[in-house]
C-alpha cells in the first residue's frame, strides 16, 4: 500500500524518499509545485496546509510520513510568530491526520522535535521520551500542541500515531547549522567547545560485550 510523504523535498525527506524507493515500495511525495518533484508519483499540494484537500493524495495510502513544517526562522517577519507556527505544525497537521483518518490511513508518523522537551536539561538528567513536555519558543510549543492533538485523534479513531523527537539531523549532504560547525573545525584549530554547556540526550542501551576469544596454547 502507498505510503504518503510531506516534506519529501527536505534533507530528512530525500533520504527516505531514495530509502523507501530503492526498497521498492509504493510512495507518494508531496511536493508544492512540479517543479519541484523528486519521484515519478509526486503530487502537488499548493494550498496552505491549515486550508489543503488531501483526499486525492491519500487516496489508496496506508501510511502518513508528515515531515513538513514550519522550521527555525533566522529573520522573523511574522507579526504573530506563534500563530504563524501554529498554522502550519498545528492547525495543518491535524488537518492533514484527520482527513488520513477518514480516507483508512492505517499509520500517521509524526516527526516533532527535541524542542518539544525544553531547550536545556539538568545536569545528570538527559531528555527522555517519558519528560513532561516544556517547549518554550514558538516552534516547540506548536509540534507539542501537534502531539497532544494527534493523540487525541489517535484514540478517537483508531489510526495508529507514531511520534518521533529528533535532534539535529545530520548525513551526507547536510546544510545549516551542522555544515556550519564542520566548517569551524576543519582548519584543525582548538575550540572552546569544553566551556559549552551539557546537553545530553537518554543514552542509547549499552551493547552486548564481544565474546570472549578462546587463548591459544603458548608455543613451545
Amino acid at each position: 500500500m502507498t505510503c504518503v510523504v510531506t516534506g519529501s523535498t527536505g534533507f530528512v525527506g530525500r533520504a527516505l524518499i531514495e530509502r523507501l524507493s530503492a526498497e521498492g515500495r509504493p510512495l507518494r511525495p508531496i511536493v508544492r509545485r512540479p517543479a519541484d518533484a523528486v519521484h515519478a508519483s509526486s503530487h502537488v499540494i499548493d494550498a496552505p496546509w491549515s486550508q489543503a484537500d488531501w483526499g486525492t493524495a491519500l487516496r489508496g495510502a496506508s501510511a502518513v510520513v508528515h515531515l513538513a513544517a514550519r522550521v527555525h526562522v533566522m529573520n522573523e517577519h511574522a507579526a504573530d510568530p506563534l500563530a504563524a507556527f501554529r498554522d502550519v505544525n498545528a492547525t495543518g497537521t491535524l488537518r492533514l491526520a484527520r482527513q488520513a483518518a477518514e480516507a483508512g490511513v492505517r499509520r500517521f508518523v509524526f516527526v516533532s522535535s527535541i524542542k518539544v522537551n525544553g531547550e536545556h536539561t539538568v545536569a545528570g538528567s538527559p531528555f527522555r521520551a517519558s519528560d513532561a513536555p516544556r517547549p518554550e519558543d514558538p516552534y516547540g510549543i506548536s509540534k507539542r500542541e501537534a502531539e497532544d492533538g494527534l493523540r487525541a485523534l489517535a484514540a478517537a479513531s483508531g489510526m495508529e500515531v507514531a511520534i518521533v523527537r529528533p535532534p539535529l539531523v545530520y548525513g551526507p549532504g547536510v546544510k545549516a547549522n551542522f555544515a556550519a560547525l564542520m566548517r569551524a573545525v576543519q582548519p584543525g584549530r582548538p575550540r572552546p567547545f569544553g566551556a559549552a554547556t551539557p546537553n545530553p540526550r537518554a543514552p542509547c542501551p549499552p551493547l552486548s560485550p564481544p565474546p570472549a576469544r578462546p587463548r591459544r596454547p603458548p608455543p613451545r
